[in-house]
């Protein structure tokens, strides 16, 4: 029998999974091991086959027994709990009924509000990805206490600490051209003054490089910011898809509170005691929304006038404050006070006269007339105390009070409202009822006008009360009225009012209040002292309905009469009162004292009175009589109603009440509380014995009846009750399911008897019929309901005998019950679609009913009330049809199945064949399979089914619209089924147990058929119904990351790959396939998130082949892979690449890092969108291992970090994608991906990245990726650059893996990759110091405004917009956000929920909500991304030096030493805090002490790039980095100095770099740099070991150099604006640099720069005649060739200024030197270039003669190079030339020439010279003195400036010595005659001219001018020192003659 069932079972599941399987190509590759010549490989796209981790754990035993290892290897042992915790109660004492016998039904409710609460906990949950604490709000505190770093751009620089130095100097320097380099004597004084540096110890000792590196080592990893993410801000995404909020505990639903009190009600007179009533109601929905409160404000003394009819008052009845809660706050909301008076004679309009007419201020006046009415008042309080009257009443309009005392700005509002105001507190606040009709719609809390929590307390002061019209008393009236009141004209207001004071306070109510009472009267909890006035809880009658579940007991019932028609009634009965009465029996003495007391009287009585309107017939009643019903109801229970004529007139023998009438009602009616509107007949006379029972209706024999037995009395009775459900539907099934219970038979039900044989058919109606019960009730009694129904399927009820199975009756039910509440509540979804109602119930409110019917469950409290349930020795007799002892019992409900099928293929087919109809399998859980039948006679064992196991059963055989419904809300079933699983192995005790061993098979098979369907309807709908399989993919997701936790792992596995096995099958086909990706990202990252994560992928497994059948990894090892036989290697590459023992042992990793591969992939296509998003998966990984505490010690991280070792290797795939964070840094950014070959950027050689990107076979197995991963070089096209945001996160991760991987590890890995694969690594390191340089404080500064944030990721939310990757959660997300905007309908009750989301889960509106930032939290971004700098270069450097132990290990590759170099250099270069320089010079020190050939002889480009660079930081103004860089520079000197014995090269490099600093550098600080030579100089002298040698000199030689260069910089500066002085320097220095040809060049073109920058063409083309000169001169001097010009002679013809560049003088260098020469200028090809640049300026120029004079010289290389095309190309510039030459005959202009003389001390070193100056063409005297006189004004002040007029000579004795003089005189050049033989052309003319001449007129008295004959003409003749054109624009004039 067993073995057949199982069959059964297993065939449906079979069948099931069968239709699921995948595609055939995914079958495995069955070798046998052994012969295998192929590597085998499983694609990216294909899951593989996960490892058996429960195996591999029994396998594997771990060496460590303890510590934080073991942890890694095993789930914690308290991993899962299960609690019970106490509920709280709000009350001192829980609210249960006082009797002792309770009936089922309320036994159940009683424990459903009072037990604890069974919560399971994931210990470890928290620590999940989806609360990890770098996200936005938590990552400030784990900030806390970091470093402050040091930057040197942060250091403001100050711009003025050397100028005054300076102006003394300018004074003291001499004339430019006195000294050949100002004077060196003071430069050399300022060096020797200043002071130098700290040294570093032990510099210069000789230490071995592996101790060195050691020390560097040490000192690098000391002091490390230990969590790299915390620096790192995390992605900006909406709420974590992972994050599950915990539900909110279920508690008492209340509104807005609000609390009222009341202070004093006066009246004009006082003559009698007043009682006041509160209640709320809301016009709209013309209902009352409160019950009444009511008050006592009367004096002692009128209390006095009632003491014979009042029993001592109850405490509870003296309140005078009260908390009143509304749900629905509205414009509509009025409250209303009405006031009663002690019944006297006469109508109410008489009784109210005296109020109206006397005043309170003529009380002297009318004493005896008050006195007359005091008098009465006391007569009729002694004889009608215990009646009362209706007096008056009045309504304050809420919402007015609440939004006028928002806006005043008084912490407490005083607001009157009388007649006179009454226009302006109801009629002209038109506004708020504007706002108002705005909020009628939106029920939440979003609208202000309506938010009655926050509003500021107001005191009330109601100066008017209306007079009760006897005949308007009803509710109806009343609405009329209070309609009435809103409007302008009010008929209210045409009313003579009673004036009146009462004083009332409204404010919002506290949070907890001290002494306040429920409505039951019981004391909330905060109590202290019994006996001060208590504050009374007003229960609310929602205006609409409320779903919340009851939670705790409440049985109230309001009676409220409402009207008598005695008009056809005989006999006198005008004063009409009602006293109602609630009774258990007929006799009068059964009362029960039940009713609640109104004010200052006792708790509770047993009879109440209405109100008596005088002299009516037919009177309308307002009355609320509130009682506590009993729990239990019988059918004696009843209402009775008696009526009264009270006489008001004393007269003789008439009694003070006549009773003349009698009715009542029956509390229950068929079981049923009896409650509505009633008309209900009244007797004349008592009612006969037993009549309780009956209804009034029923006409009884022999009774008399007002007016013929018709209905004349209206009373509504209401009751609020959780013990009462009020529902047909859900009393009828909680009846027979209590039936079941007790076994009670027959059940009555309403009008039926239900016998035990029609009981099965019933209780399956009658589950199937809750769907038609209303919402409101299923959602109140949802706990009870569910545990039912639960209950039900757990232990079928035994009925006849028969055991019935209810699974798929329950099933179904339960379905349909959680779908409508999902439907019709969408206001109380979280993100994931989850009912926060039904999520509460699961995780608080489930629990496996009692294993056992007579013990009580473990844990305090189980399901009490159902332990007995369906215990099969009920009945005595056992039913004949028990005898099979049935290990499942098939259902007779399944109309294919009748009776035992014969043989097992019938079951097997039927049940195969049912599809369509309900396929029904159902079966008891294994508990029953050993079972005796004699156990099952004696009772002790129920028919019990394991929940867990039922529920997946009836999951996977429902089908139709039930398996439609339940898939809509699967996650319900989902966390049932695991809150199930966890329950039942804690009370079986076997969360221990092994987990192979804690479910049986068969539930393990229908958890595999599940998944497998739910898998393949995601696939196939996901395009349909996106919003629906969303939640489907997520539910999944979580069910097996919950499953995670208790199942056998492997085995949820092997789902997880069963479900990618679907997905991969489905993307084949699929043209876009990102939707569904993005399905599987979410899938997976969810599963991800789970808090073991870590553990469950192995971290400690070494790859070795598993101990599991599968072949395909046994191959790995094999050793004819035609890689590298050495196994270790294996090991190592397999760790790093996505190999098939990597994704098979670290499972989720490998599938982690797999998405990621196949996303990034360039040829993916259409995934693009997605990169954003399977980026944030890893990021948020990463970032959450690393904050994890469990993770915090090195080694483990270590561990950890080992699981995404391959993300290196896919990272370095997407270098060309990755965005280029380079690019703003203008120093060679890298080249993208160009696909030409010969791409070389002139700085340095960066592997073209197209070049054979193919990996290198070295020793190195090849990546195992799919083809398409192999960049090959003929694939030139562009990929699709990655947002910086991606870049950044993809980076930081790089980094963290970097950080925290195993150092040998890496660099085994290092050694086997190719020197390809090293270089891109590095490159990869490159543009991770460019992704994390500082930004520095200023630019945090500018960034604060939102437009950067808004910009910057525009462009990845626009791709993820257009390719549509935004699926329906996030639409989801965004709705429930949006909540606040638009209400929905059924939302029980928006407000504080929608609060809490707001504040919660809104951290993305934090940008809006502050726009600016403090100058603290901009102080704090940059502190943090400071220390994100420096950590990250920190990781950068070590990753470099384990590169470079690398290098020193292999002894080859040293091809990527240069990149390393390359790299260090870069963040050199980069903006970099003091801590990393310091650690980054150490390890650049050490590198170039371990390979000095290295900088010296290959990579010579980067010595001048290390010179710059560490010139650059010798002038920080951080002196630990000048320290540093000093010592770095000297090092480098010295080893230089010792490889060669020469150090010309770094003297040359260090004096380029010098030029070309100072030459570009804006923010440039000398004397820090002067600070940095001086240290320099302070190691030469302290170096003992090469004092001997000519070092220590040549040191102090280049320093003094340095330091020449310097002064003359300092002074370029100060001439920044001063473009003639500025050239005049340039000039100066490049001329000290004569012997030295580089730097002579380097200077010869930052001039020639200048030039063009200001058009001066010609002056530019000259600078470049001389640099080619120069370079010729030296080129002669190495090589001999002919065709090359003879150095400078070559080229006087275009300049006769060429000559001074000849190297002729004694000290010139030679140029075969080492390190001379060694530009790129000194070839051939750098001349050609150069002269090239010379013609190109001269054309500009329009000197085109010039231009044929240089092509002569370019012509004869071209020839002997044989280069036509050259050649042509010339030809034609040439042809061009001439041909402009004859156009523009007679239209050239060249220059303007003026002769300038400075006078004045101001002037400095300009002072008494005299220079030619030449000008554009047609340039004005007027301009040029206009010019100058500006500039100069400028700079010495304009009243201090004058410009000589005249020509003459100066003296200079005349002239003010505080006042700057300038001369400016018109030139002309001068020509001796037989020049003019050869200067022809108006070229010639204005060529190579030195000599000028300008006249000035004489007499020969003196005067200027005279008369005619008196005139002379005097010539002057200026000769100057070069030749115009020349490279600077003014020239010194050398010589004057006069004629």
């Amino acid at each position: 029998r067993r073995g057949f069932t199982v069959t059964v079972a297993a065939e449906v599941r079979k069948q099931i999974s069968g239709q699921y399987s995948g595609s055939p190509q995914l079958l495995k590759n069955l070798n046998i091991v052994g012969n295998i010549s192929h590597h085998t490989t499983v694609p990216l796209t294909e899951a593989v086959d996960p490892v058996d981790l429960e195996d591999y754990l029994i396998t594997h035993p771990l060496a460590v027994d303890s510590g934080p290892l073991r942890d890694l290897i095993e789930f914690p042992p308290d991993d899962i709990e299960v609690v019970y915790s106490p509920r709280d109660c709000r009350t001192l004492v829980s609210a249960v009924p006082e009797e002792s016998e309770m009936d089922p039904h309320v036994r159940d409710c009683i424990r459903s509000y009072t037990e604890d609460w069974a919560i399971v906990i994931r210990k470890y949950h928290k620590l999940g990805t989806g609360f990890n604490p770098n996200t936005l709000d938590k990552q400030k505190e784990r900030q806390k206490g970091l470093p402050k770093q040091v930057f040197e751009s942060d250091e403001a620089p100050d711009g003025n600490n050397y100028q005054d130095d300076q102006d003394d100097l300018k004074r003291r320097s001499m004339s430019i051209d006195d000294t050949p380099r100002g004077s060196w004597a003071c430069s050399i004084f300022d060096l020797k003054n200043s002071l130098p540096d700290a040294l570093l110890p032990n510099l210069l000792d000789r230490t071995p490089n592996e101790e060195i590196d050691h020390q560097n080592d040490d000192q690098r990893k000391s002091n490390r910011h230990k969590e790299l993410f915390a620096l790192h801000p995390s992605p900006d995404e909406e709420e974590p898809i992972e994050r599950l909020s915990v539900p909110d505990v279920p508690k008492e639903h209340f509104g807005q509170r609000l609390l009222v009190k009341c202070l004093s009600l006066k009246f004009e007179i006082e003559i009698e005691p007043i009682f006041a009533s509160l209640a709320l109601y809301d016009v709209k929905e013309k209902k009352k929304i409160s019950e009444n409160f009511y008050f006592d404000l009367n004096s002692e003394q009128m209390k006095g006038l009632l003491r014979p009819h009042v029993p001592p008052a109850a405490i509870t009845t003296l309140a005078r404050s009260a908390i009143f809660s509304i749900t629905y706050p509205s414009q509509d909301v009025f409250l209303v006070i009405k006031l009663e008076k002690v019944l006297q004679q006469g109508d109410i309009g008489e009784c109210a006269e005296p109020y109206m007419i006397f005043k309170e201020a003529d009380a002297t006046k009318n004493k005896e007339k008050l006195e007359k009415l005091k008098s009465q008042a006391d007569q009729f309080c002694q004889r009608l105390g215990k009646y009362r009257m209706p007096f008056a009443w009045t309504a304050i309009h809420l919402m007015n009070i609440v939004s006028s005392a928002g806006s005043l700005e008084r912490d407490s509002t005083e607001v009157e409202i009388s007649t006179g105001e009454r226009k302006g507190s109801w009629s002209e606040r038109r506004n708020s009822s504007i706002v108002g009709r705005r909020s009628l719609e939106r029920t939440t809390s979003g609208d202000d006008a309506c938010n009655l929590t926050s509003f500021r307390p107001a005191t009330l002061t109601v100066t008017n009360f209306f007079k009760q019209e006897g005949d308007r008393l009803s509710d109806e009236d009343l609405y009329k009225f209070l309609a009435d009141m809103r409007r302008p004209s009010s008929v209210l207001r045409r009313l003579r009012p009673i004036t009146a004071q009462l004083k009332i306070d409204i404010s919002p109510a506290p949070e907890n209040p001290h002494y306040c009472l429920t409505p039951e009267l019981l004391q909330v909890k905060l109590y202290p002292d019994s006996r001060v006035r208590p504050t009374r809880e007003i229960l609310e009658f929602p205006a609409r309905d409320v779903y919340v579940p009851n939670t705790t007991y409440r049985n109230l019932l309001y009676i409220y009469p409402q009207s008598l028609n005695f008009a056809n009634r005989q006999g006198s009965a005008r004063n009409i009162t009602v006293k109602v009465q609630f009774m258990y029996g007929e006799d009068p003495s059964n009362a029960m004292p039940v009713i609640f007391g109104k004010s200052s009287c006792s708790e509770f009585s047993k009879e109440a009175y209405t109100a008596v309107v005088y002299h009516n017939r037919s009177p309308d009643f307002h009355e609320e009589i509130k009682v506590k019903l009993p729990a239990t109801l019988t059918d004696h229970h009843h209402l009775l109603f008696t009526f009264y004529h009270v006489s008001c007139q004393q007269k003789q023998n008439t009694p003070l009440e006549t009773p003349v009438g009698y009715t009542w009602i029956p509390m229950l009616q068929n079981g049923r509380l009896k409650t509505g509107q009633f008309c209900l007949p009244v007797s004349l006379e008592k009612p006969p014995q037993a009549y309780s029972v009956l209804s009034p209706e029923v006409p009884l024999p022999g009774m008399k009846w007002v007016d013929n037995h018709k209905g004349v009395f209206n009373v509504e009775v209401v009751a609020v009750s959780s013990i009462h459900t009020q529902d047909p539907y859900l009393d009828k099934f909680f009846a027979l399911v209590n039936a079941l219970d007790e076994h009670m038979f027959p059940v009555r039900i309403g009008d039926m008897r239900i016998m035990e044989n029609n009981l099965e058919n019933e209780l399956k109606s009658s589950i199937s019929a809750l769907n038609s019960s209303q919402l409101e009730p299923v959602v109140r009694f949802l706990h009870l309901l569910l545990d039912k129904l639960i209950l039900l399927v757990v232990r079928p009820p035994v009925i006849a005998g028969q055991i019935v199975n209810l699974g798929q009756a329950s099933f179904e039910a339960m379905a349909s019950i959680i779908n409508r509440l999902h439907k019709n509540l969408e206001g109380n979804h979280d993100q994931h679609g989850r009912n926060s109602l039904l999520a509460s119930y699961i995780h608080y409110v489930f629990r496996l009913p009692n294993t056992y019917p007579n013990s009580s469950s473990p844990g305090p409290g189980g399901l009490g009330g159902s332990v007995h349930y369906a215990t099969m020795a009920r009945s005595a007799v056992r039913p004949a049809s028990l005898n099979l002892n049935r290990s499942r019992s098939l259902s007779n409900s399944n109309p294919d199945i009748s009776g035992t099928p014969t043989s097992p293929d019938d079951e097997v087919r039927s049940i195969i064949g049912s599809k369509a109809v309900d396929r029904s399998c159902n079966r008891m859980s294994s508990h029953t399979e050993t079972s005796s039948f004699l156990q099952t006679l004696t009772g002790r064992l129920p028919t019990k089914k394991l929940f867990h196991e039922e529920l997946a059963l009836q999951w996977v055989v429902c089908s139709g619209s039930v398996r439609e419904s339940a898939l809509q809300q699967a996650w319900f079933f989902f966390e049932l089924m695991v809150k199930s699983m966890v329950h039942h192995l804690y009370f079986n005790d076997k969360l221990d147990a092994p987990r192979k061993s804690r479910f049986p098979e068969r539930f393990m098979d229908d958890i595999a058929a599940l998944v497998s369907t739910i898998a393949s309807d995601i696939v196939s709908r996901f395009q349909k119904d996106t919003e629906m399989v969303e939640r489907l993919n997520t539910s999944l997701a979580f069910f097996l990351n919950d499953l995670l936790s208790v199942m056998d792992r492997g085995f949820v596995f092997s789902l997880i790959k069963s479900c990618y096995k679907q997905v991969s099958s489905k993307l084949y086909s699929l043209p876009n396939p990102s939707i569904l990706v993005s399905l599987r990202l979410d899938f997976l990252r969810i599963i991800c998130s789970h808090e073991h994560y870590v553990t469950l992928n192995l971290p400690c497994s070494l790859l070795t082949p598993p101990a599991s059948p599968s072949p395909s990894v046994s191959s790995a090892t094999s050793q004819s892979s035609g890689f590298s036989t050495n196994v270790q290697d294996q090991k190592i590459a397999n760790m790093f690449e996505l190999s098939v023992p990597f994704r098979q042992q670290h499972y989720l990793a490998g599938l982690v890092l797999t998405e990621l591969a196949v996303i990034l992939d360039p040829d993916a296509e259409g995934l693009f969108g997605l990169h954003k998003k399977v980026i944030n998966m890893v990021h948020n990984l990463l970032s959450s291992h690393d904050s994890d505490p469990r993770y915090s010690d090195p080694q483990i991280k270590a561990r950890v970090a080992m699981l995404y070792l391959p993300l290196i290797g896919i990272i370095m795939e997407t270098v060309p994608q990755l965005y280029d964070f380079t690019e703003t840094h203008n120093q060679r950014g890298r080249p993208i991906c160009i696909a030409t070959d010969d791409y070389e950027s002139e700085s340095g050689s960066m592997i073209s990245q197209t070049v054979a990107m193919a990996i290198a076979g070295t020793s190195v197995p090849q990546l195992t990726r799919p083809g398409s991963f192999l960049l090959t070089s003929t694939s030139g096209r562009q990929h699709t650059t990655f947002s910086a945001e991606s870049s950044r996160s993809l980076l930081i991760c790089l980094l963290w893996v970097l950080k925290n991987a195993d150092e040998t590890v890496l660099q085994k890995w290092f050694t086997d990759l190719s020197v390809l694969q090293l270089n891109r690594l590095l490159d990869l390191l490159y543009l991770c110091v460019s992704c994390f340089e500082y930004k520095g404080k200023k630019v945090f500064e500018r960034m604060n405004s939102l437009t950067f944030k808004k910009s910057k990721d525009m462009r990845a939310k626009l791709e993820e917009a257009i390719l549509g990757s935004i699926g329906a959660r996030q639409e989801m997300v965004r709705r429930s956000r949006g909540q606040l905007e638009r209400s929905p309908s059924g939302s029980a009750f928006g407000s504080q929920e929608n609060l809490r989301w707001r504040k919660d889960m809104t951290h993305w509106r934090q940008n809006t909500e502050k726009l600016d930032k403090s100058r603290a939290e901009i102080e704090h971004e940059a502190l943090i991304d400071g220390n994100l700098a420096t950590e990250a270069n920190l990781i950068i450097l070590d990753t470099l030096e384990i590169v470079v132990q690398t290098v020193s290990v292999t002894e080859s590759k040293e091809s990527i030493l240069g990149g390393v170099l390359k790299v260090l250099l870069h963040s050199m270069a980069c903006n970099q805090s003091a801590v990393y320089l310091q650690h980054c010079f150490a390890t650049q020190r050490a590198l170039v002490s371990k390979f000095p050939e290295l900088l010296f002889e290959e990579e010579t480009e980067q010595c001048a790039d290390l010179c710059l660079r560490l010139l650059r930081h010798c002038s920080s103004s951080i002196s630990t980095i000048r320290s540093h860089a000093s010592a770095s520079l000297y090092l480098l000197m010295r080893q230089n100095f010792e490889i060669g014995n020469n150090f010309a090269r770094v003297k040359m490099q260090v004096t380029m770099s010098l030029s070309s600093l100072v030459g570009t550098s804006q923010n440039f600080n000398e004397e820090f740099l002067r600070r940095s030579l001086k240290t320099i100089l302070t190691y030469a002298e302290e170096d003992l070991e090469l004092r001997e040698t000519t070092f220590p000199d040549q040191v102090q030689d280049l320093v003094f150099n340095l330091h020449m260069i310097l002064s003359d910089t300092v002074k370029m500066k100060e001439h920044q604006e001063d473009p003639e002085m500025l050239i005049d320097l340039m000039y100066r220095i490049a001329k000290g640099y004569q012997t030295s040809p580089d730097l002579r060049l380097t200077w010869l073109q930052n001039m020639a720069g200048k030039h063009s920058e200001r058009s001066n063409h010609a002056e530019a083309a000259q600078c470049l005649v001389h640099s080619a000169a120069l370079v010729a001169e030296y080129l002669s001097m190495l090589e001999d060739r002919k065709y090359l010009p003879v150095g400078c002679v070559t080229f006087q013809n275009i300049s006769s200024n060429v000559l001074e560049e000849s190297a002729v003088s004694d000290d010139v260098v030679s140029p075969d030197e080492e390190g001379i020469c060694s530009g790129k200028y000194f070839t051939e090809s750098g001349l050609v270039g150069l002269l090239e640049q010379a013609a190109a300026s001269f054309s500009m120029a329009g000197m085109y003669e010039a231009v044929n004079e240089v092509y002569k010289v370019l012509i004869p290389i071209h020839e002997a190079n044989r280069d036509a095309k050259k050649l042509s190309t010339i030809h034609g510039k040439l042809q061009e030339a001439f041909s402009k030459i004859v156009h523009q005959d007679g239209k050239r202009m060249f220059g303007t020439y003026f002769r300038v003389g400075f006078y004045g001390t101001k002037f400095g070193d300009l002072d008494e010279q005299e220079f030619v100056y030449k000008e554009p063409a047609i340039t004005k005297l007027a301009e040029i003195s206009h010019r100058l006189e500006g500039f100069y004004g400028e700079r010495f002040g304009e009243d201090v400036v004058e410009v000589i007029k005249d020509s003459n000579p100066v003296d200079k004795c005349k002239l003010d010595p505080n006042k700057a003089y300038i001369q400016i005189t018109y030139v002309e050049p001068y020509f001796d005659t037989y020049e003019m033989k050869d200067r022809i052309t108006y070229f010639d003319k204005n060529y190579n001219l030195r000599r000028f001449m300008y006249c000035t007129p004489f007499t020969l008295d003196g005067r200027a001018h005279g008369e005619l004959h008196e005139q002379f003409k005097r010539k002057t003749i200026l000769t100057t020192s070069h030749a115009f054109p020349y490279i600077k624009t003014r020239v010194n004039v050398t010589h004057k003659e006069e004629h």
